[in-house]
């Protein structure tokens, strides 16, 4: 027997009681200061996180200059995403290229979808696959880059100078 008396059972219910109150207790909050203030007016901070940095890649000593390609970089990755993912739901819907990939009699079709493509039995040839890569790096160093002095409006924008749909006007 722990608790011979009732006095010594009851001390016990209270002090658990009391213990387990603490948890409901607010924590205090410390103030902090941060570099990061110098961003709070920039596009995309908004209550109430405002300024949102989760990884600290502009923590310390950071200029306009780096926040500006970090925010250039996660544009252009956000539209190979979406392209991707785009990519993807179009194949799994059915609907592939027309005519053949290889001068063997091949069809955009006959190759499986997703992962597959890439790795197993029936994917597409590594030559082709280096064709891939190949026209993805001629677009990501002939298009795909922001070229100074050609009128665009924001970090990000690709068209330089030669795409304008007169939306701006």
């Amino acid at each position: 027997v722990l608790f011979p008396s009732k006095l010594n059972m009851k001390s016990a219910i209270i002090a658990a009681l009391v213990g387990s109150a603490a948890a409901f207790a607010p924590a205090p909050v410390a103030k902090t200061t941060t570099s990061l203030s110098a961003f709070e007016d920039e596009l995309g901070a908004q209550p109430p996180l405002g300024f949102f940095d989760p990884f600290g890649m502009l923590s310390g000593d950071v200029t306009q200059e780096r926040f500006d390609r970090l925010r250039y970089v996660e544009i252009k990755h956000g539209r190979i995403c979406q392209l991707a993912f785009l990519g993807q739901v179009v194949t799994r819907g059915g609907l592939h290229l027309p005519g053949d990939i290889d001068y063997s009699g091949d069809s955009f079709d006959s190759f499986p979808n997703g992962i597959a493509a890439i790795i197993g039995p029936d994917s597409i040839p590594t030559a082709g696959l280096v064709q891939i890569i190949a026209f993805i790096g001629w677009l990501e160093c002939a298009f795909m880059r922001d070229v100074p002095g050609t009128g665009n409006e924001h970090i990000g924008d690709f068209r330089n100078g030669y795409i304008d749909f007169g939306w701006d006007d």
